[in-house]
């Protein structure tokens, strides 16, 4: 490999010559070959983002040549639009301020500019006039997660909460047998279970739509401890009316920097909304297993859209892939919740170092939820009830002897149900056998569609 020489305040250092970084980026690429993975591509689009929005700013506060600002936005333009990946090459598991990263990109952006004016333009001096690696890598956190959330799992989720309301609304007239502890218990409606899941996903959605507002607050301006030394006063405000401008967002300044610095407590907020996600989507996943379970053997309520040959040695099998690739999803989310609740806490007087382990966490467990949940959508939309069997399994269920307590007290209604079971009769022959009650008037007392009201009136 050809190699050219690039220095830096540590001295001399061999470099690819067709590299766009320079000697800082290679100093982190030697010094951290831990895992391969580099820094999220979203992550670095919102930093370079920031780049172009502080070059915005210095170049409109006259404290940087309009040339050189131009240049340099245009530079970050491209990466914004995805070009030059390769030239992000740092491992996630660098030094934990994100100092690394932020050089990398400066680097780069420096490098373009230059060859666009014609001219040196520095890295630190110019691409990073007015910030530090301590107000820009919480600041990218902030920026490319709150971008992760509008534009792709907020959308998702109202997407999958529609897709249950639909179904829910097909339903509405569809009496089942409901379950406590996986046992037989009273009877509900379809649209009722599925009104529940509705619920946990707008309740979901309206927890991570509540954060915004903290996650839209930037630590830029603070600099290297909060004080915002070398930045003019104006920079952080300008630079948030360019970020707002380019994505339809409302960023601004934060109201505390030594706050926004020194924590990461809105980062773990929203991964601790994530989690809580990912635990409904769990319970989701798993009713809607439990339901397609057969279908011979098991509940067989619903089948599920048939994707997939299901085994590689049983002819016919189809398996709930989809339920199941979104538990793990969420498994996984829960995962990457514990290691930001740990980074959360590393927040030693002026700043936070395991910055780069949060936003990599972060957009993981984003992107992988914003995947996942149009899926589930999609198999809620597509799932067909098999009403038969359901309406076998009502008849029998002896549970519905509990609406004969008021008329024959706890204890007859439980003989009752012992002997239906066992002799595997539905309750309204066994209770005319052993109650004074008319058929009309056990009827009307054991109508499933009338026990799934309950004490509402609807």
């Amino acid at each position: 490999m050809k190699m050219r020489t690039e220095r830096d305040s540590m001295g001399d250092i061999q470099v690819p010559a067709d590299a766009l970084y320079g000697a800082q980026t290679q100093r982190a690429i030697n010094n951290f070959p831990i895992s391969g993975q580099p820094m999220p591509a979203a992550f670095i689009r919102s930093l370079a983002r920031i780049k172009a929005a502080c070059a915005h700013a210095n170049g409109e506060l006259k404290r940087l040549e309009r040339d050189k600002a131009d240049a340099i936005i245009r530079a970050a333009e491209e990466i914004i639009a995805g070009g030059h990946a390769a030239a992000f090459p740092i491992d996630v598991y660098q030094t934990g301020s994100g100092t690394s990263t932020n050089m990398n990109v400066n680097e780069v952006l420096a490098r373009l500019a230059a060859a666009d004016l014609g001219r040196d333009v520095g890295a630190n001096d110019d691409v990073n006039m007015g910030q530090s690696s301590n107000d820009v890598i919480p600041s990218a956190i902030h920026v490319s997660a709150a971008l992760a959330l509008s534009r792709e799992l907020l959308p998702a989720l109202h997407q999958l909460e529609q897709a249950i309301l639909t179904k829910a609304e097909q339903l509405q007239d569809q009496v089942k047998t409901g379950r406590t502890h996986l046992m037989d218990a009273m009877p509900l409606r379809f649209d009722q279970e599925l009104g529940g899941w509705a619920t946990q996903v707008r309740h979901g959605r309206e927890r991570l739509e509540g954060l915004q507002s903290r996650l839209q607050q930037l630590a830029l301006g603070g600099t290297a401890i909060g004080t915002g030394i070398n930045a003019d006063p104006r920079q952080a405000e300008l630079a948030c009316d360019y970020l707002n401008r380019h994505t339809g967002l409302d960023f601004c300044p934060a109201d505390d920097y030594f706050y926004s610095l020194s924590s990461q407590d809105t980062a773990v907020e929203l991964s601790g909304q994530l989690k809580t996600l990912a635990v409904a989507l769990i319970k989701i996943a798993n009713d809607l297993r439990w339901m397609n379970s057969g279908p011979l053997t098991g509940l067989a309520e619903i089948q599920l859209p048939a994707l997939q040959p299901g085994s590689s040695i049983m002819p016919g099998k189809v398996n709930p892939v989809i339920p199941e690739a979104v538990a793990m999803v969420a498994a996984q989310v829960i995962g990457l919740d514990t290691a930001i609740t740990v980074a959360g806490q590393s927040g030693n007087f002026q700043l936070n170092v395991m910055l780069p382990l949060v936003a990599n966490n972060l957009l993981t467990m984003l992107r992988l939820l914003a995947n996942g949940v149009p899926l589930l959508a999609d198999t809620i939309a597509g799932f067909t009830v098999n009403r038969e069997r359901i309406e076998q399994s009502l008849a029998r269920n002896p549970i519905l002897v509990t609406a004969l307590n008021p008329e024959i007290g706890y204890a007859r209604a439980a003989d009752i149900a012992k002997k239906a079971y066992a002799e595997n009769r539905p309750i309204l022959e066994v209770a005319l056998e052993e109650t004074e009650l008319s058929e009309n008037e056990l009827r009307r007392l054991l109508d499933p569609a009338a026990l799934a009201r309950g004490s509402r009136q609807e």
